[in-house]
């Protein structure tokens, strides 16, 4: 079984490979206004400026390791999961269906898009 921390390295470790580490930052003004060392994680210099990619890679990543074959992947999101599944589908080379509200910025739709390319089928619904 493995515990943790080593499969947070792994993790850590595959997600290296595919985009560099986001920095830390300190907030001057929130660490002044509260008075602590505040420090921002830039998940917004992500390749899809969400932390959801991780969610996603690391999850892919998994199911491909065991299911090589894995046919097709599914997600609900109105934003930034699909974004990062769609990144992800295009990566591993596989196909996502992605389903969104029909109540989705146009914005959301068309990055979740470019994302995924050919690789990604979104579906409006609700």
């Amino acid at each position: 079984m493995t515990m943790f921390p080593d499969a947070a390295r792994a993790a850590t470790a595959a997600l290296r490979a595919l985009f560099p580490a986001t920095p830390l930052q300190r907030n001057d003004h929130l660490s002044a206004r509260y008075d602590a060392d505040i420090w921002l994680k830039r998940e917004d210099l992500s390749p899809v400026r969400s932390y959801k990619l991780r969610g996603a890679l690391t999850a892919m990543r998994k199911q491909l390791a065991v299911d090589p074959g894995q046919p097709n992947f599914v997600c609900a999101s109105a934003g930034n999961h699909a974004q990062g599944v769609a990144y992800a589908c295009r990566h591993f080379g596989v196909h996502g269906t992605i389903f969104m509200p029909v109540t989705t910025p146009q914005q959301k739709i068309d990055k979740t898009r470019v994302f995924g390319g050919p690789n990604v089928e979104i579906t409006l619904t609700g």
